[in-house]
């Protein structure tokens, strides 16, 4: 990482926004940036204010913006009242968008559905009513283990309406993740698929809802709604379990929305930390709906007759912002997708494009570096052989992205015509944060370049002074705004000792280490600065998997570290302690794979370790405590130059040398 942004600092490359691109652009140059920027700096409040009324739909409006008596859970246009859902959906009804596609859904073996503004109405209406029957009522939480669909952002959409708190549960998690996840939640209904399709595997879904209710703590759960989304056979549990069809069977067409005020909390999202323990965070309606509007006008540019592609999953936070919710509050059209960029083979993400006639494509650097190392090693994949002329916009989300991986996707793919815009952002912040506006801002490769208006980025030391350009330090925001973390679904106090710690005085911790151009100011994310891991842009406490890798009755001690990765930006290396003798050879590598099996059952096969290797001990200092920074040198390959002194067995680090 550290070579990486030493690259982008000295970054001599800029690539202006395209003259027309700029002339018919929502922000158009960099004065109207300015200036926007200039009048949230005069008004922060009414800036705010503004935008919300413009924007969001309300039932009842607001009188008062923000709220920071009870700081720092910040509160925004507290007392207005409104529906999401009504904002995803009905605001298109009587108007030509209700007869326009909501979502192209292109299955993982390529067939096609797609599905009107006014379908979709009509489907989220029906659901909906069918969980108010079975019993659903405002304030219940709801768990969605869905794999891509249309009826996973239906289910998203029927919970919004009813005013239910739905908490999405990333299709690849362990019925262990999902099992603490219901028990965090106290979650009251859980609505599932049969299975999910990927790369041409057909993935159980049901059986592990099954297994988490197995391991307890599930008790508060009513009914599991099951999609059949292939109809394979499958456990039915009577006076618990119903299908989907049985549902929806009935249900009119219409519902009317449930009406709640501006500070409801419209999701929780759990998110790795530091702890081990999953954070659950709780993002409002008004405040989150408006920060999905505005940054698909700003960040997107969207216009009518665009074809928008996000190819992240409902599971993590983007799919929530820009596939359940932000595309749909403007009326775009959308491409769904259930499948893998590899499948059937690595040209899939660009033969979609050029049957969709996509024109905004935004993905994950993973991805992309996935993508150029295929079409090296089978030429008939590369995007040259794909007619990508429809594409007039590139997004890159989940994690830096190295400046040549940037300079590939913007000749390759976006034929050197198409700016890229390289969003920095967070679970925790809602939506975009520090992104290059693509009808404004001067691109730089590898750079996610200046904050939106109204977002007041800076860097700061451990005191929370501001550091001048050019030196790295602690991201901060200074400003609450509305799209903000409200707090930590059950935790407050976590909430605020992770995020508004005391010592960096009431500003908020993005927990990322960034620095600023000394001459543009443009921002560069360094990486994170807490015990969090960031691999294909999913987050992982360290934590976390040493917890998992000890559960094992194998194992005696664990320690977990991250290291740069070409493909996934970040590699996790385990140093794994048994309860026997170390194993060497084919026995070290069968129980190193025994063990990356164990973890992938435990929290999810995202969480494998790339590296394990195997110590008598691990290296710690007289007083217990694991020396983590070897363990970082040692898993980067580095020479270890630092001051070893205390260690208690620095002869360890020699036999933690040896990889399998």
């Amino acid at each position: 990482m550290a070579g990486q942004i030493e690259t982008v600092m000295q970054e001599s490359r800029v690539f202006a926004p395209p003259e027309a691109f700029m002339r018919q652009a929502t922000i158009s140059g960099m004065a109207q940036y300015q200036a926007l920027c200039d009048e949230a700096g005069r008004d922060h409040d009414g800036f705010w204010s503004r935008l919300a009324r413009e924007q969001v739909l309300w039932h009842k409006p607001f009188t008062r913006g923000l709220d920071d008596s009870q700081a720092p859970f910040y509160k925004w246009f507290e007392d207005g009242e409104l529906n999401v859902s009504h904002n995803c959906l009905d605001r298109h009804l009587g108007t030509p968008v209700e007869n326009k596609v909501a979502i192209r859904f292109e299955a993982d073996d390529g067939a096609l559905t797609e599905v009107t503004y006014r379908d979709l109405y009509h489907q989220v209406c029906r659901f909906a009513n069918g969980l108010k029957a079975l019993g659903c009522r405002q304030g219940d939480r709801v768990i969605i283990y869905m794999p891509m669909s249309v009826e996973g952002i239906v289910a998203m959409q029927a919970c919004a309406r009813l005013g239910l708190i739905h908490s999405v549960v990333f299709g690849g998690f362990s019925a262990k993740s999902l099992q603490e996840r219901i028990q965090d939640a106290g979650a009251a209904w859980v609505i599932c698929a049969d299975e999910q399709v990927r790369g041409g595997r057909h993935i159980p879904l049901k059986p592990a809802v099954d297994e988490a209710f197995t391991l307890g703590g599930c008790e508060s759960v009513q009914r599991v709604v099951v999609y059949q989304r292939t109809g394979a056979a499958m456990d039915m549990h009577a006076g618990r379990d119903i299908t989907w069809s049985q549902v929806i069977d009935g249900q009119p067409d219409h519902c009317e929305p449930q009406w709640v005020g501006a500070e409801h909390p419209l999701f929780i999202l759990y998110t790795s930390g530091s702890t081990g323990k999953p954070k659950g965070v709780q993002h409002s309606s008004a405040g989150y709906i408006l920060h999905a509007m505005l940054t698909m006008k700003w960040t997107f540019d969207i216009k009518p007759e665009d074809i928008f592609w996000c190819t992240a999953d409902i599971g993590w936070v983007t799919g929530h912002t820009y596939i359940a919710y932000g595309p749909l509050a403007c009326g775009a059209t959308q491409i769904v997708f259930e499948g893998v960029p590899t499948y059937p083979d690595a040209g899939r993400f660009w033969r979609m494009i050029a049957r969709h006639k996509a024109t905004i494509f935004y993905t994950a650097p993973t991805a992309i570096r996935a993508l150029i190392k295929a079409c090296d090693t089978v030429e008939s994949t590369h995007p040259r052989h794909f007619d990508l002329s429809s594409l007039r916009l590139l997004g890159s989300v989940g994690e830096p992205i190295n400046p040549e991986a940037w300079m590939w996707y913007y000749n390759q793919v976006g034929g050197a015509r198409c700016p890229i815009v390289d969003t920095f952002w967070q679970t925790e912040t809602g939506g975009h944060m520090i992104t290059p506006l693509p009808g404004a801002t001067p691109l730089v490769p590898g750079s996610c370049t200046l904050p939106l208006p109204g977002i007041a980025a800076a860097i700061v030391d451990e005191a929370a002074n501001d550091l001048p350009n050019g030196q790295g330090g602690i991201l901060v925001v200074k400003k609450p705004w509305p799209s903000m973390i409200r707090t930590i679904w059950g935790d407050p106090e976590r909430f605020r000792k992770s995020y508004f710690p005391d010592e960096l005085k009431g500003y908020y911790l993005a927990g990322d280490g960034a620095v600023r151009n000394r001459v543009t100011g443009y921002f560069t994310i360094t990486g994170r600065i807490d015990d969090v891991l960031n691999v294909s842009g999913h987050r992982m406490g360290t934590m976390e998997i040493e917890s998992a890798l000890v559960a094992n009755p194998l194992v005696a001690e664990a320690a977990v570290v991250g290291r740069p990765d070409d493909l996934t930006g970040e590699a996790i290396a385990a140093f794994v302690v048994l309860k026997q003798a170390r194993p060497v050879g084919d026995d070290a590598r069968r129980i190193a794979n025994d063990l990356r099996n164990w973890v992938a059952h435990e929290i999810g096969p995202i969480a494998k370790p790339k590296d394990i290797r195997f110590g008598d001990n691990l290296p710690k200092t007289r007083s217990g405590k694991i020396m983590r920074r070897l363990l970082r040198a040692i898993a980067r390959g580095e020479a270890i130059t630092q001051d070893v002194s205390t260690l208690e067995n620095p002869a360890i680090l020699d036999q933690l040398k040896q990889t399998l």
